[in-house]
């Protein structure tokens, strides 16, 4: 398993991963399989999404304040961040990436983001990179 840290600098913030992935596939040598990534937080999560427009994690984060407001007389958690669990529960903690060619299989448009819904926080990702079967 291999592992590397997230510096998020806001309570909400999408951080663009591809490079810290890349790194971490030539230091495993994965040259075809797949990555499986894990973030090991409850408050922060995963996604993929599109990385041409900055508009489109600045939407993605105001829906999700609207959905799932900071603050709300209603909530029971004494820490005080329900929202952030429940936001991480959104994204998912995890996803699986196709690996060819030493690189992610991601469509022209996509970014693999890491999602911090509680910072700012050091934070990390764990990946396991799986290859494929060798042929015999």
């Amino acid at each position: 398993m291999y592992r590397f840290s997230v510096e998020t600098r806001a309570r909400t913030q999408f951080i663009n991963i591809d490079s810290q992935i890349r790194k971490l596939l030539t230091e495993c040598g994965l040259e075809a399989g797949i990555l499986q990534l894990h973030v090991p937080h409850t408050t922060a999560g995963i996604t993929i999404n599109e990385n041409a427009d900055p508009d489109v994690p600045r939407d993605m984060e105001l829906v999700l304040d609207r959905m799932v407001p900071w603050h709300d007389p209603a909530y029971r958690h004494a820490e005080g961040n329900t929202a952030a669990h429940v936001k991480a529960s959104m994204t998912g903690v995890g996803c699986t990436l196709i690996i060819e060619g030493g690189r992610p299989c991601l469509g022209v448009w996509q970014s693999v983001f890491f999602c911090e819904f509680d910072g700012p926080r050091r934070r990390e990702v764990w990946a396991v990179p799986v290859p494929l079967p060798t042929k015999e």
